[in-house]
């Protein structure tokens, strides 16, 4: 989401005008598209801006700004704090970014604006998107849900839809210009609803736009994904067979504090059907270990549950405290300690099971959408499945940005190793 805010960005301001710098040694203009849904992301965002100082002590004139959800949540306070930052633009404000960098080049004064709106969505505004064969296409921003540990709700605002126009032609120029592979992104694209489309419907239409040969979609609440998706995703040849479907936890008591709606059962009953429509469907998940009140008992559900689904991947985190959510109030806070031995426990157990699910790939002739070269050998070329795992096979340059049918020869915890299958 951030990586498409910032082609967004890109847009407004070469729109306006503004040319993209070959690297930061060149640029007169420096803008951090920043994330605060955990603290270590907000810290690193805020390092590297005062990493940069030094660039202002040598040319004056270069302008550091500061954009996305941290801009959103802190604002002024960071403007004061931090004197190598010149403009600070929350989440719903940047349209107005020519504006306010052409007022601070031209008088030198800092600058925020972080007024939300709740109705913006940046219609007709289109993205500059960087090199590539793969595409992301908001399709709606905000988010309703309000679990007790999260951010978004407050940064982003209120859960609004794009227009289906607005998105079906968007994808389709991005499949003309070469992104063949398309993901649908939201905080929650199930309750995508532009008042016309909901998002089984808008599913339908986009697997139409002929531009393209692939579609994805994230991210997903367990809450809210219907039969019709998933009948969707089985029929529709261009919906890749993956899903990532946020679990969080597998204990009831600690979902209900969460605020997350799904119970354990609901969650695996999602998982059956998905697995029932889709036998060879990739499914990743996030999960997160030390939220406050968890018990041993707590956790060992969580744990166990993983054990059963036997996810692909699992992005794991340990419970990070944000001031202004619910959660952050809550008395019962786990200690750091528990909460990284938790997180160790859940890696390794994840680790060995993704390792499992790769081997069973070796043997299978898959589909991959070549990307680019491999990063540890240029004579390898580097390419995503249709279940989304990374694949690498022996080839030349020229076939990136192709699909090329191979055969999984072997397989570490990350990567599937293939050779190209030649079609006669």
């Amino acid at each position: 989401m951030n990586v498409a805010d910032s082609e967004l960005v890109a847009g407004i301001l070469s729109d306006a005008g503004y040319k993209k710098a070959e690297s930061i040694d060149s640029a007169d203009i420096i803008i951090f598209n920043s994330c605060t849904v955990r603290q270590h992301a907000e810290d690193r965002v805020l390092g590297r801006i005062t990493a940069e100082a030094t660039r202002k002590e040598q040319n004056t004139n270069i302008l550091i700004g500061l954009i996305g959800c941290v801009a959103q949540r802190k604002g002024e306070e960071l403007l004061n704090e931090i004197k190598s930052l010149d403009f600070v633009v929350g989440t719903d404000q940047y349209r107005h970014l020519p504006e306010i960098i052409s007022s601070c080049m031209n008088s030198k004064e800092h600058l925020f604006a972080d007024v939300q709106n709740n109705i913006e969505n940046y219609e007709n505004i289109y993205p500059v998107r960087n090199k590539g064969v793969n595409a992301f296409v908001t399709i709606m921003r905000g988010c309703n849900n309000f679990c007790s540990y999260c951010i978004v709700p407050y940064v982003r605002g209120r859960e609004r839809s794009r227009d289906h126009k607005e998105i079906l032609f968007e994808i389709e120029q991005a499949g003309n210009d070469g992104f063949k592979d398309i993901t649908l992104l939201g905080q929650n694209v199930n309750s995508y609803n532009d008042g016309k489309y909901t998002f089984p419907e808008l599913l339908k239409e986009t697997a139409r736009v002929s531009s393209i040969e692939r579609l994805r979609f994230v991210t997903s609440h367990p809450k809210d994904i219907s039969d019709e998706v998933i009948k969707v995703m089985a029929a529709e040849p261009k919906l890749c067979e993956h899903l990532h479907l946020p679990m969080q936890s597998g204990s009831d008591r600690i979902l209900e504090k969460m605020n997350r709606k799904y119970t354990p059962q609901k969650y695996l009953n999602i998982i059956h059907k998905l697995r029932n429509a889709m036998p060879n469907i990739a499914i990743t998940t996030d999960v997160m270990v030390g939220f406050p009140g968890e018990t041993e008992d707590d956790f060992i559900q969580t744990y166990n549950l993983m054990k059963e689904i036997r996810f692909d991947y699992a992005f794991m985190f340990k419970y990070s405290p944000r001031e202004g959510t619910a959660a952050a109030e809550y008395p019962d806070q786990i200690q750091e300690e528990i909460r990284l031995a938790r997180l160790q426990k859940l890696i390794d157990q994840q680790e060995r099971i993704t390792y499992e699910k790769y081997q069973e790939q070796i043997g299978r002739r898959v589909q991959v959408y070549v990307e680019k070269t491999s990063k540890k050998s240029d004579k390898e070329l580097s390419g995503r499945t249709r279940d989304n795992k990374i694949a690498v096979f022996p080839s030349d340059s020229k076939l990136i940005g192709t699909f090329v049918d191979i055969e999984i020869v072997d397989a570490t915890s990350w990567t599937l190793k293939g050779k190209q299958i030649q079609h006669t």
